[in-house]
């Protein structure tokens, strides 16, 4: 039974290792998410992520500590995401930002990234947001088909900067809450 929360701040060097795991068991897949370790994400990002309490880890029992998905929900965003007419008109205090959404590969098919997504919803929902937005990394077809099965709806295609994969196409989406 997955259980879904936010980490403990003394959950960090086992989120490090979930990543750090993760990148090293997608290499050889057909689509991943071109993550770095130590650059994306970075070991400053999750640091100020988890103090901040935007860290939620699936974890498969409560007396097991290993974490089989991780993601960040807040709301910072890429700066080309002002640049876009969302359907949902909203403050940036206003909309979450999914981010960094990983599941350990031995785990995948599990529909435990739906899981993940369908919890921040709830939340984003009982904390009054009015949207929830999101990039994907062109041609990554699991996360390019997660998403709509959750109730997003593809709002753009565009060419974004991030360190880990320099100017790259993403698909945005968004759901309306």
């Amino acid at each position: 039974m997955l259980i879904i929360r936010k980490a403990k701040k003394t959950e960090f060097e086992s989120i490090v290792a979930f990543y750090y795991k993760l990148i090293d068991d997608m290499q050889g897949l057909e689509y991943k998410p071109m993550w770095k370790k130590g650059i994306y994400p970075s070991l400053k990002m999750l640091r100020e992520e988890l103090d901040a309490g935007h860290i939620y880890i699936g974890i498969m029992s409560l007396d097991a500590d290993e974490i089989v998905a991780c993601l960040i929900a807040n709301h910072s965003c890429n700066e080309s995401y002002n640049e876009i007419e969302w359907p949902t008109k909203a403050e940036a205090s206003e909309v979450t930002v999914i981010h960094a959404l990983g599941v350990a590969v031995d785990h995948a098919g599990q529909g435990i990234a739906q899981k993940m997504c369908k919890h921040v919803i709830e939340e984003c929902r009982a904390a009054g947001q009015k949207a929830i937005r999101l990039d994907v990394l062109t041609g990554n077809k699991p996360a390019e088909a997660l998403y709509p099965k959750c109730g997003f709806k593809s709002v753009k295609k565009l060419s974004m900067y991030y360190e880990d994969t320099g100017w790259t196409n993403f698909e945005l989406f968004e759901l309306s809450l």
